[in-house]
């Protein structure tokens, strides 16, 4: 079977790997050429009727998720809760930017049945294969 899904390539990945919150510039969301983003790290697995992303953004919650289809493109776009501190910060090792990962989406996935449930700061998207790429068995007649 192909490739289902495909990450958004970017600027960065000519001749580099890329890290699991690999950062990069967004100059088409809101006209912003200002606007930073981590790639959550992802995992993708497949079972016999979906398949089914993982993308870890620590921080996000359910009301700061974005999730959008348009065509084949599927937009993940994580807002962070503001921070309220009531101290002075003295050393940062996490950064404080927002998630947002594109991915290509297969025909042969049913997008009218993607379902999504955040748990955790860790996203789980459901991607059901549509009925007529799965698997199925041919009775032989005599």
């Amino acid at each position: 079977m192909s490739t289902t899904v495909r990450r958004e390539p970017s600027k960065s990945d000519a001749g580099k790997a890329q890290g699991p919150a690999q950062d990069y510039r967004d100059q088409r969301l809101n006209g912003s050429s200002n606007s930073e983003y981590l790639y959550p790290p992802v995992n993708i697995t497949e079972t016999g009727d979906s398949f089914v992303l993982e993308a870890e953004m620590p921080g996000v919650n359910k009301e700061g998720l974005e999730i959008t289809l348009e065509g084949n493109e599927l937009t993940i776009l994580g807002r962070r809760a503001p921070e309220n501190m009531n101290a002075h910060l003295v050393y940062r090792e996490s950064r404080p930017f927002d998630y947002r990962r594109v991915f290509e989406i297969d025909p042969s996935i049913d997008s009218s049945k993607i379902s999504a449930r955040m748990e955790q700061g860790v996203l789980y998207l459901t991607l059901p294969k549509a009925e007529k790429v799965k698997p199925r068995k041919i009775e032989v007649m005599a």
